[in-house]
């Protein structure tokens, strides 16, 4: 099995992992929108990667439980039983064929997805039940089946030796047939007349027992392929790690830092008074001693963060095929270029990003780029380019993926999402607020959904992974020239270089990746529009104020920070307090917009981190669905 494929099993199987759970969770809350929309997004990421693989009984179920969950969150279909058991059914066949890969079995060689399974699925589309003779039916059948295997598989020799009971079974012949060499029981060389009536009935019961049109049965496979039936696991030639331990190891890093600078700062305080004798002698001793545990603390933090780090090469390794066996099924001509392989970021933020990068590019091969007819009818090159760039910026690391498609057209965008209920009638957006609209939950500009997209749920899989991350997300496009878009992400997640401000008596901090510098505010400004502007090295910049974005009493702000977004601004706080590399911890019971974390100062002060993606929209909330 090549690593790619390695990749996708073992990904795929933690999905798996997560659907089951989710089936259990739904049939005791039913209503939970959420965790159907859950269960949709897994299926639809196995199914992009299992086509991208080459294995159709995988894309065919998973594509049949997208139609099955589509139904049901848009309220088609209701929540029933049957359906619940339809999905659980669905997701152990998808469990089942993930195994057999992983025990070595080639993907040309996995059974076709069953007729039952594709009954029972259709059926909870269109809201029926099921046949409440199907299951005793299967039970049987299988038993049949079963039995088949393991009379068929006795030894003839053991047939004709072995001893009959009175019920005319060869008991002995059918256990040695199944356990291993060397443990089969002795057999009296008795000619049994039942056996050979019992091993010719056995094939015909199990060939009535199998549903028509099925592609194989146990014992045909065990035949066939003794080798994967016995094939030990795949040998993991990595530690595939938990990224909940690797957060933990960082953040335990990170906070032997914060106590080494706390300690420092009491020290520093601390030597302020005077000391004599043996008492002058213990603070230089305990001088010397934090001074050492700092160092160390730093270099135990740069360890933790150098076995996170991986070059995302890894990652964009995989695309090249995916475009061009995509762009092939669509008829396209696309040429894929990347650049910056070797830019290195933290290894949780390279595995979280396979599916928000495999959704953006099925995006840009089924919407963006035109056919090579198209094209040409436009003026451009039939051949389209599509190009992936990474690169470290400061403490942040971008990735941007472009192409020169048709572009995205603003208006329609808007018009779309009114069509759909996602925002109201009378919604006055900017042409950045209108691209922003591509991440909302549901929103497409197909009709009717394909293999590819149509059904609204990639690019909000995408906005979803890039925050979960503390990045943002631009989108640039014109009309015939083609679409970009950009993502901002820290190099590292836990410990981020912040500075440190305050305003309206609360202490906040905003991570150095959007910092720009900062300036001295003058108490009147230009007015543009109503509202506040200064220049800045000859250009104007709105000014805003960080109090009032994030909803606190107004203040007075005379301190300017040049804040580095996509349309930039300066953003107004009462005083600047420094710079510190600080631990973040998620907010979970809470959410608060503008919001990302909590912290803590070397004085241990509680400080607010304001969050990358806020700053990058420019102090405003993103665009919300329609009430």
């Amino acid at each position: 099995m090549d690593d790619m494929l390695k990749d996708f099993v073992v990904e795929a199987m933690d999905l798996a992992v997560n659907v089951e759970e989710h089936l259990l969770r739904l049939e005791r809350d039913p209503d939970n929108k959420e965790t159907l929309n859950a269960v949709f997004r897994s299926f639809h990421t196995i199914k992009g990667g299992a086509g991208f693989m080459g294995l159709p009984a995988l894309v065919a179920a998973c594509h049949l439980t997208e139609n099955l969950f589509d139904a049901l969150r848009t309220g088609a279909a209701p929540v029933t039983p049957i359906a619940i058991e339809a999905a659980l059914q669905a997701s152990g066949f998808v469990a089942d064929q993930l195994t057999e890969l992983a025990n070595g079995a080639a993907p040309e060689s996995l059974p076709a997805m069953p007729e039952e399974l594709e009954h029972i699925l259709t059926n909870a589309i269109e809201g029926k039940g099921m046949d409440a003779h199907a299951p005793a039916a299967a039970v049987v059948a299988e038993v049949a089946v079963v039995v088949a295997e393991v009379v068929v598989a006795a030894p003839a020799a053991a047939v004709s030796t072995a001893t009959a009971s009175a019920d005319g079974l060869d008991w002995e012949g059918m256990y040695n047939a199944v356990v291993p060499a060397g443990s089969q029981v002795a057999a009296a060389p008795v000619a049994v007349a039942a056996a050979p009536a019992a091993v010719a009935a056995a094939p015909a019961a199990a060939a009535a027992a199998k549903p028509a049109g099925k592609a194989w049965d146990g014992a045909e496979r065990r035949d066939e392929r003794p080798e994967v039936r016995h094939a030990a696991p795949v040998k993991e030639d990595s530690i595939r790690v938990d990224a909940v331990k690797l957060d933990a190891l960082l953040e335990v890093a990170g906070e032997s830092v914060q106590a080494a600078n706390q300690a420092a700062v009491l020290l520093e305080r601390l030597l302020q008074f005077k000391f004599e004798g043996q008492a002058a002698t213990l603070m230089a001793t305990l001088a010397e001693t934090l001074e050492r545990a700092s160092r160390y603390s730093t270099e135990l933090q740069r360890a933790t963060l150098a076995t996170r780090m991986q070059p995302v090469g890894r990652l964009f390794q995989k695309f090249p095929r995916l475009v061009r066996e995509l762009a092939k099924d669509l008829g396209k001509d696309v040429e894929l270029t990347i650049e910056g392989a070797e830019t290195e970021v933290d290894r949780v933020v390279v595995d979280s990003l396979y599916d928000p990068l495999v959704h953006m590019l099925r995006n840009s091969l089924d919407h963006g780029v035109e056919s090579p007819e198209a094209r040409m009818a436009a003026g451009k090159p039939a051949k389209s380019y599509i190009s992936l760039k990474a690169w470290q910026e400061a403490n942040s690391v971008m990735i941007v993926l472009q192409d020169d498609g048709k572009g995205m057209d603003p208006a329609f965008l808007r018009s779309k999402a009114q069509q759909k209920g996602l925002i109201s009638e009378n919604a006055q957006l900017s042409n950045d607020e209108c691209f922003q609209l591509v991440f909302l939950p549901g929103f497409s500009t197909k009709e009717v959904a394909s293999s590819v997209s149509g059904r609204g749920v990639g690019m909000d899989v995408v906005k979803t992974a890039v925050e979960k991350n503390r990045g943002a997300i631009h989108i640039e496009s014109t009309l015939g020239k083609g679409t970009k878009f950009a993502i901002r992400l820290p190099i590292e997640l836990s410990i981020v270089p912040t500075m440190l401000v305050s305003t309206s008596g609360a202490a906040l901090a905003l991570p150095m990746a959007v910092v720009q510098r900062v300036v001295e505010l003058p108490e009147t400004f230009m007015e543009v529009g109503g509202a506040p502007v200064l220049k800045d090295q000859g250009r104007p910049l709105p000014v805003r104020s960080l109090a009032g974005a994030l909803g606190y009493e107004a203040c007075s702000e005379r301190v300017g920070i040049v804040v580095a977004a996509p349309q930039p601004y300066i953003l107004a706080v009462a005083a600047v307090d420094g710079t510190a590399d600080l631990v973040i911890k998620p907010m979970t019971a809470i959410t608060v917009e503008g919001i990302t974390g909590t912290a803590r100062s070397a004085e241990g002060e509680l400080v607010l981190v304001v969050g990358l993606s806020f700053l990058m929209d420019g102090c405003r909330g993103s665009v919300r669905m329609a009430a």
